[in-house]
Formats: structure tokens, C-alpha cells, sequence
């Protein structure tokens, strides 16, 4: 069976890179780790995912990139993959963004950058959203 996917997207080649180091360090054994750097193609990804029935476990977009903001990208990304848990990286100027993202998509969480040190204020929040992923997937009975 394939991992399920993790999906980073951010239109800043270096913060893409270091979302992806970040994810694979600490996910890779269990999640397939994509990175992309646009909505447009961070879509066309996901509906091949979706064609090979492959499971997506969260998203995590950044909200500033240009054709796309990472709003618009959760909004459609929810419609292909809705139990997948969505997070918003978001600048201090964004948070009007982020609440309005928790109300449209239902935003899981937004995290302001830079989330340095990632043992403290990266993977606990993503540790918590992929525990509560992968209860919802689980049938009422065995929980």
C-alpha cells in the first residue's frame, strides 16, 4: 500500500527546502513528502494522486504566492481530499487570511514562519492534526 501524502507547497524556493527537510526528518518513514512550489501545480498533483486512489494526510500551504493564494489552493484541495487536515503558513501580516481560511475550508491550524525550532513549534502541531488524521480514518467501533 502507498504512504499517504504530505503536501507542502510555498512559492519560496528556500522555505520550500526547509519544509521538506523538516517533513521527511521526521515523516518521511510513514508519509510520502511532496513539495511544491504552485497551486496550479500542487492541483494537477493531487488529481493524479486521486486517480491512483492514493490517500492524502494533511496540506501545508503557504498563503502568499502569486496566481494562487494558499486560501484559494485549501478551498479546492478540500473538495478533492476533505479529511485531510489543512495548516496555513502564514507571515504576522496574514492572520485576517487565517481566520478567514478556519471559517471557508476549515482550517486545521495556521503557523506563523519562521516555525524554527521544528521540535518545538512544528511537529507536535503536526504530530497532534496526523493522530486526529488517522483517527478519523479508523471505523467507530475500533476506536
Amino acid at each position: 500500500m502507498d504512504k499517504p501524502l504530505i503536501l507542502s507547497v510555498d512559492d519560496d524556493t528556500n522555505v520550500l527546502n526547509v519544509i521538506e527537510r523538516d517533513l521527511r526528518g521526521r515523516y518521511g518513514a510513514d508519509y510520502q513528502i511532496v513539495a511544491i512550489n504552485s497551486g496550479h501545480a500542487a492541483l494537477e498533483h493531487l488529481r493524479k494522486v486521486q486517480e491512483k486512489n492514493q490517500t492524502t494526510a494533511l496540506f501545508l500551504v503557504d498563503q502568499r504566492m502569486p496566481q494562487m493564494t494558499g486560501l484559494e489552493l485549501l478551498k479546492q484541495a478540500r473538495m478533492l481530499y476533505p479529511a485531510a487536515r489543512r495548516v496555513l503558513l502564514t507571515a504576522y501580516a496574514d492572520t485576517e487570511a487565517a481566520m478567514e481560511a478556519i471559517n471557508t475550508v476549515q482550517l486545521d491550524y495556521y503557523l506563523m514562519k519562521p516555525w524554527e525550532p521544528p521540535e518545538e513549534r512544528l511537529y507536535p502541531i503536526l504530530d497532534d492534526l496526523l493522530g486526529d488524521w488517522k483517527a478519523s480514518l479508523m471505523p467507530p467501533g475500533a476506536r
